[in-house]
């Protein structure tokens, strides 16, 4: 039976009345699901059962959402672009082409999302990434920053300042390059994988984290600068 993509509208209402939409609300996920999620898309395309679906946003709503909390800095505009996400992977799911991966797939959606509602609030200005270079020490100073957000509660709860100053100063980058800092150090992506996200080649990942790293450590020197005179 050939199904249109109005026939089933997966509910989304199980998420909306939920007031604080937490990972820590769900269980864990299967770290070995027993299916792929490129085979639950393809029954989901065909069948257009709405447990399908649920369970591929049930594969994802931890890891999505906390991307996207972090990427917007709000819980209920991550929550909004979250179930925004997942209504486009509905209603565009005849587009998924076979033989691709279905996560990059969903990070390009949220991303693209996250992105176009950032300009709607007019809080960030697009620039070019283009140039690269080599990062210098300070620079990579700011690399291991980074990934010491990903550190564990306790660690994290030991440097929770020198956290939300990095926090602080990546909400000053623009919405591309907040995109590729998310990708890159939050969520810990390969640039393979980033590369597919954003539709570009390799080498031009590597390029523009170079350039992210060191456009987000001169605002970092400058916060510090300004802290200093600040306290004489």
């Amino acid at each position: 039976m050939k199904h249109t993509r109005s026939d089933v509208i997966p509910s989304f209402a199980i998420y909306s009345c939920m007031r604080s939409f937490e990972p820590s609300l769900f269980p864990p996920v299967d770290s070995r699901p027993e299916i792929a999620d490129e085979d639950l898309v393809s029954r989901y395309r065909e069948h257009r059962d709405p447990a399908d679906f649920e369970k591929l946003m049930r594969r994802y709503e931890r890891e999505l959402f906390t991307f996207l909390r972090r990427f917007l800095g709000n819980a209920q505009h991550a929550e909004d672009v979250f179930q925004g996400t997942f209504l486009s992977v509905h209603l565009r799911i005849d587009q998924f082409e076979p033989g691709k991966r279905f996560r990059p797939w969903l990070y390009a959606i949220a991303s693209n999302k996250a992105i176009d509602f950032m300009r709607r609030n007019k809080r960030h200005q697009v620039a070019s990434l283009d140039q690269g270079s080599k990062l210098g020490d300070s620079e990579e100073a700011m690399v291991q920053r980074l990934s010491a957000t990903q550190e564990g509660p306790d660690e994290q709860a030991m440097s929770n300042e020198t956290g939300a100053r990095v926090r602080e100063a990546v909400s000053q980058l623009n919405a591309q390059t907040q995109q590729l800092i998310q990708l890159a150090f939050y969520q810990g992506l390969k640039y393979a994988d980033i590369a597919e996200i954003l539709e570009i080649p390799v080498g031009t990942v590597k390029s523009r984290v170079f350039t992210a790293v060191r456009k987000l450590n001169e605002i970092w020197l400058r916060m510090h600068e300004e802290k200093r005179s600040n306290s004489k």
